[in-house]
């Protein structure tokens, strides 16, 4: 279904029925595909945060933790991965078509907000993540602290529950701060660029072709447009994630706030490190991640008839 091209005066009005099925959409959307993600996730997270990792490949890494501890292994944290990107992406998704409705809004017009779009698509995804990630935290430092501690738990109830019961709200959200500034440059990443890819291969064809694109030649749109956004979060947030994943194993000095951790950490690994350190594997999961959303969360909102978003591209 093609984005709703706004005109003067003409912003669509979505009900609570639409909004429920843009974060059905997007729930599955994400859950689906950080769900499929799950081995080479913890490959990457373990090359960031085990010693032993150090300077291994994606491939390299992977044998020796199925070598070390069977395949069962790669697919440490799958739950709470699944049930985690099941809130966060609904929250995400349907977010950003409520802040970017609420935006455009703002800005008086759909043409006002058209020469501002950038700031509008900037200000909705950091928005709407910022609200996902409330709900993300306890589930993704959970599913951290049972990828790089082995024997943590045996699965997302008993380590949610063991979490809880040693370190309560703290331990959930410790690494908050640190989440925000993954999530939030993923987020700009996954809907900024996306909206800039799709904008610029749109202009490319000109109207008149966009208008008699098929279903498949749409979903190749959201494919493309999709792996360009997925490099984009992947170089943005990596810095971050390599922070996160080391704040939820336990280090930094337990004294210290979660933003002091997170200043002190970074100067202990250096800019190598933090920039480049399992940076290959996280672009190659995040092309797939973001481009498998977008084609699923699009699909499924064809499905549940669900209306377009609010399009404020610029594409002549």
């Amino acid at each position: 279904m093609a984005p709703a091209p706004t005109t003067s005066g003409d912003v669509p009005n979505f009900t609570p029925t639409d909004y429920a099925k843009f974060f059905g959409a997007g729930a599955l959307a994400a859950t689906l595909t950080h769900g499929a993600a799950t081995p080479i996730d913890v490959v990457k997270t373990r090359i960031q945060v085990d010693d032993a990792m150090k300077g291994l490949n994606m491939i390299k890494a992977g044998r020796k933790i199925v070598a070390g501890e069977g395949a069962r292994a790669l697919l440490t944290g799958f739950g709470p991965t699944a049930v985690g990107y099941l809130v966060q992406g609904g929250g995400k998704f349907m977010g950003y078509e409520f802040f970017k409705k609420q935006f455009i809004t703002l800005a008086g017009s759909p043409e006002t907000a058209t020469k501002h779009r950038t700031a509008i698509y900037l200000g909705a995804s950091s928005t709407a993540e910022f609200f996902a990630d409330i709900a993300l935290c306890p589930l993704e430092a959970t599913r951290i602290r049972l990828v790089s501690q082995r024997g943590f738990a045996s699965g997302l109830l008993p380590g949610f529950m063991r979490l809880a019961r040693e370190e309560g709200f703290r331990g959930f959200y410790s690494g908050f701060v640190p989440l925000l500034c993954k999530q939030v440059p993923y987020a700009i990443g996954q809907f900024t660029v996306h909206e800039a890819a799709v904008e610029a291969i749109y202009r490319m064809i000109g109207p008149e072709r966009k208008a008699r694109l098929t279903h498949l030649e749409s979903t190749g749109v959201e494919l493309t447009s999709g792996v360009v956004a997925g490099v984009a979060a992947a170089v943005l947030s990596h810095p971050a994630d390599t922070l996160l994943s080391a704040i939820n194993k336990g280090a930094g000095d337990p004294k210290q706030s979660a933003t002091s951790k997170l200043f002190s950490l970074a100067r202990e690994f250096g800019p190598k490190r933090l920039l480049l350190t399992g940076l290959g594997p996280r672009v190659v999961m995040t092309c797939g991640l973001v481009a498998g959303q977008f084609v699923i969360y699009a699909q499924c909102k064809t499905l549940v008839g669900a209306p377009p978003g609010i399009e404020i591209h610029k594409e002549e």
